[in-house]
């Protein structure tokens, strides 16, 4: 098969196209035959070198893949509501950057009716991290205001159009005027120029001076401390990534008073078991709204796979709102 490698930790320009032989499912797994592979900042972490892939995980990068069953066993297959032909997409922890892929069948989805492959590549990472993240373990419930922080990333768009959908106030930092703007036509209700403006300034005049309920964090650093400020009684932090910074200052007696919850998680890592529950509530609860049309991927470029590189200096750059992928077919 081709498949898109590191060839060693560095810039865009160590990936490159290469052969490799097709991989075997095991046991409890599915093999698919990959139409779109979804780029993800985890993906750049690895080309870096900073992110190294799980024990028995291919070394080859991509989170998450589209495309059709080619094999697995009829248990397997079965279990899953699945059979050889079908068009899945799936969660990945390593592997997804090649034209064969193996997933855990916990893991693989079908692909929401309407829905391309290329579109459905840019699903399965973000989310699985927003529903971990927002739902499960901040409990964002109807009624409550979310603080995005950066609302135009793969991440924050799937945020806006998810906590929309459940009847949430949604509130985005973005880094310019034209990014602020498009977060809004994704359905945010507010947006801030974190470059021009104060969050925490913002969010009290927005909010009345009481705060948000939930933050979804993919910066750390020094943001830490000011999102406890602007967080309400009884709020929850969801930080999920340190892009800031790994070290914060704060004031600790401030979590006391106002009863807050900090919480970090990471997903590579977890079990299959884990991920399994997340695709679950994924299919049960999330599906039906992407097959309504009330929730919908969002893709600003699509690459040939042989064009990961450019993919990546893209994804770097920042410029991008929602997802980007690379396509197969044009390999």
């Amino acid at each position: 098969m081709q498949a898109i490698e590191i060839q060693k930790p560095g810039g865009p320009e160590v990936l490159v196209p290469t052969q490799r032989p097709d991989p075997l499912p095991k046991a409890g797994e599915l093999l698919i035959a990959v139409t779109a592979s979804g780029v993800n900042r985890p993906d750049v972490l690895q080309r870096k070198g900073l992110y190294p892939m799980p024990p028995g995980v291919s070394d080859l990068p991509g989170l998450e893949v589209a495309g059709t069953v080619a094999a697995g066993a009829p248990a397997d297959l079965a279990a899953a509501g699945l059979k050889i032909g079908d068009r899945v997409c799936a969660l990945v922890a390593g592997g997804g950057y090649a034209q064969q892929c193996v997933a855990p069948v916990g893991q693989c989805l079908p692909v929401p009716k309407g829905l391309s492959d290329i579109e459905a590549a840019a699903l399965p990472e973000t989310f699985f991290t927003v529903w971990q993240n927002l739902f499960q373990n901040a409990r964002l419930a109807a009624g409550e205001t979310l603080l995005v922080q950066g609302g135009s990333s793969g991440i924050g768009v799937t945020a806006i159009h998810l906590a929309k959908a459940f009847g949430v106030t949604v509130i985005v930092t973005a880094g310019s005027d034209e990014k602020c703007a498009a977060c809004v036509q994704q359905g945010a209700d507010h947006a801030i120029n974190y470059k021009t403006q104060d969050f925490v300034a913002e969010v009290k005049r927005l909010t009345g001076g009481r705060g948000v309920d939930v933050v979804l964090d993919m910066v750390g650093g020094d943001y830490l401390p000011r999102e406890v400020e602007c967080t309400a009684e009884d709020g929850r932090i969801a930080l999920i990534a340190v892009q800031g910074g790994t070290k914060a200052q704060m004031d600790v007696a401030a979590l006391l008073r106002k009863r807050l919850w900090i919480i970090g998680s990471t997903l590579r890592p977890r079990s299959i078991a884990y991920k399994t529950v997340i695709a679950q509530e994924l299919r049960e609860r999330v599906w039906p709204l992407i097959e309504a049309g009330k929730v919908r991927p969002v893709i600003h470029t699509v690459f040939p796979a042989t064009q990961a590189a450019q993919a990546h200096a893209l994804m770097e750059s920042s410029v991008h709102v929602g997802k980007i992928v690379l396509d197969w077919s044009r390999a």
